[in-house]
């Protein structure tokens, strides 16, 4: 498929896929932290960043399959390296849950992934352990030391060929420049009325609201 199975000995690259690394999950309203003398408490974060002192926490941490979205030159030299986490499809793109259609498939695969720009969808490949579609999460990200990161590398399950590392590239590009807006904006009246159809959400801006109504529109 889409994939390339680097040697251990292989330097960490962009688009090199880890599946086991841990990811921790806190609750900033009640954080578990160890006091000096050891007992267990809780309390949210506001009062604990209020001294300003670094305190020992209880994580839960729980392990994720994620790909390495730093640039090449950051995974040589720099001191952390960030990874996205990598996710059942599914639970991405709701599009895609209960999809059987290999028509439908196709159609989100292609068309869809070039509207959303928060996932890069992922093919299933035993080899890595995918045994079914994924998907990379864009908005999710872990930060791992790069030294770490090094000494992890029996983790690494494979990495993307050439082709699919330059459209990842691009994606994650695409998705930290992105400028968010209400893409109804400049529509009129007609056009905003039968927009609101399939979106009811949508909420008329102040000079969409002064526009005459579809009739009076020539």
């Amino acid at each position: 498929m889409i994939y390339e199975y680097p040697p251990p000995a292989d330097p960490i690259r962009q688009g090199d896929i880890f599946v086991g690394l841990p990811r921790a999950d806190i609750s900033l309203r009640r954080v578990p932290i160890l006091a000096a003398d050891g007992k267990q408490l809780e309390a949210p974060w506001e009062e604990i960043a209020k001294d300003g002192q670094a305190v020992t926490a209880v994580l839960a941490l729980r392990p994720v399959a994620a790909i390495v979205a730093s640039q090449d030159c950051d995974t040589t030299h720099g001191i952390d390296v960030t990874l996205c986490e990598i996710q059942r499809f599914p639970l991405v793109e709701p599009r895609g849950k209960d999809v059987t259609s290999p028509h439908t498939w196709t159609k989100i695969i292609t068309q869809h992934a070039r509207v959303n720009q928060k996932w890069f969808y992922l093919p299933p490949d035993e080899k890595i352990g995918f045994v079914e579609k994924m998907a990379v999460d864009f908005r999710v990200t872990l930060r791992v030391l790069r030294t770490d990161l090094e000494e992890l590398r029996s983790l690494r399950k494979g990495r993307l060929c050439p082709v699919a590392d330059e459209h990842f590239r691009e994606r994650i590009a695409e998705f930290f420049r992105r400028y968010p807006y209400d893409e109804w904006y400049p529509l009129n009246r007609e056009e905003l009325e039968t927009y609101k159809k399939h979106h009811p959400d949508a909420r008329p801006f102040p000079w969409q609201e002064t526009l005459p109504p579809p009739s009076d529109i020539r």
